[in-house]
């Protein structure tokens, strides 16, 4: 059909003494216009010189700019060759995409899309840097300040080396999940590990706070909520913040540490210990640079707090029995909700929120 097709074409042509001229221009002209097509494309005319490199962060980002723009200065506006521009930063396990936009005649714009370390991967005895989905990026990216993982479901390669493979156990990529949406500045300065405890997924922070994630569904809400938690007053002393739900938050207290009603003097409460995780000072500073690396806490949950007597073994996420919730009735994580604080004293009084007038 094809055939038959082009070859009435061309009868049609070759039997037109202007088409069949028209035609024979054009085959001539080709040949002389591929060329120099090609003579254009890599000539000094169009050569890259100017080269705008954004999205590197850390320690190698001068080497990694370094790179990109020797392969790049290789090419021209009219001949990128993303192929060659992920090459030259190949060794840097932080790299994880090169996304490439010339600018017409000698400019090429070019943005890295890093995987960068969001935990320390114990396996079999040997510590290695851990990106947010799974990649292993090797010893070269470890850092003391970086929170810990582990999993003994995770097979040591052959030869002894995973570095540039993925991790592939649930329950570990659930913590990497929880972990990458934290903020950067909160991973080097706050957390210090995540594991699976009792309450599901739990982050243990450096001043002994335990936040209770559950597992890693909405994990940026989770974080935004746990802010929103420890910044208010009457959470000050708490010794963990349960974000299982993020819409109905609770923190609870440890035996013989009463909920602050306010933290005007800067005195702990009684039976706390300076620099401990019942310390309402640490707690404030705790919750002031959480609340500044997720943004200012937008919106998670506008909560107001109360006070209850209730284990969170007990009970269910976010939930606390014998106590009548004053929440919109809705879970999405836009609306309004009430974060509960757990007490170990059996009272239920009610204790308002920073700026929240009691009794409205």
């Amino acid at each position: 059909m094809l055939a038959d097709l082009t070859h009435a074409c061309f009868v049609f042509i070759w039997r037109r003494r202007r088409a069949r001229i028209a035609l024979i221009v054009v085959l001539a002209a080709l040949g002389p216009l591929a060329g120099g097509w090609l003579w254009l494309r890599d000539s000094s005319l169009v050569s890259v010189e100017h080269v705008r490199i954004s999205g590197v962060h850390g320690p190698d980002a001068r080497a990694i700019e370094a790179a990109l723009a020797g392969a790049a200065r290789h090419m021209s506006t009219l001949d990128v060759r993303p192929g060659a521009l992920r090459a030259a930063v190949a060794p840097f396990r932080v790299v994880r995409e090169v996304q490439t936009s010339p600018s017409f005649p000698h400019g090429l714009r070019i943005h890295v899309i890093e995987q960068l370390p969001v935990a320390v991967l114990t396996v079999d005895g040997a510590r290695t840097a851990v990106a947010a989905d799974g990649m292993v990026l090797g010893p070269a990216l470890l850092s003391s300040s970086l929170p810990a993982v582990s999993d003994s479901a995770t097979p040591q390669a052959q030869g002894g080396e995973l570095t540039g493979q993925h991790v592939h156990g649930a329950s570990l990529l659930a913590d990497l999940t929880v972990l990458g949406a934290a903020p950067a500045s909160l991973l080097e300065k706050v957390v210090a590990r995540v594991y699976t405890g009792p309450m599901g997924l739990t982050v243990a922070m450096r001043n002994g706070l335990l936040a209770y994630f559950g597992d890693a569904t909405l994990p940026h809400a989770k974080w935004i909520s746990l802010a929103r938690v420890l910044a208010d007053p009457s959470s000050a002393g708490a010794s963990y913040v349960d974000v299982r739900l993020p819409e109905r938050p609770a923190a609870g207290f440890a035996d013989g540490v009463a909920p602050a009603t306010s933290t005007a003097t800067g005195t702990p409460p009684t039976g706390t210990e300076p620099g401990s995780a019942a310390d309402p000072t640490t707690a404030a500073e705790l919750a002031a640079g959480l609340t500044a690396a997720v943004g200012g806490g937008s919106t998670a949950s506008g909560s107001t707090a109360s006070t209850t007597a209730s284990s969170p073994a007990a009970s269910s996420p976010g939930s606390t029995p014998g106590h009548e919730e004053s929440s919109t009735g809705s879970t999405s994580s836009e609306t309004t909700s009430t974060a509960q604080v757990e007490s170990p004293r059996g009272a239920a009084a009610e204790a308002p929120a920073a700026g929240a007038t009691p009794g409205g």
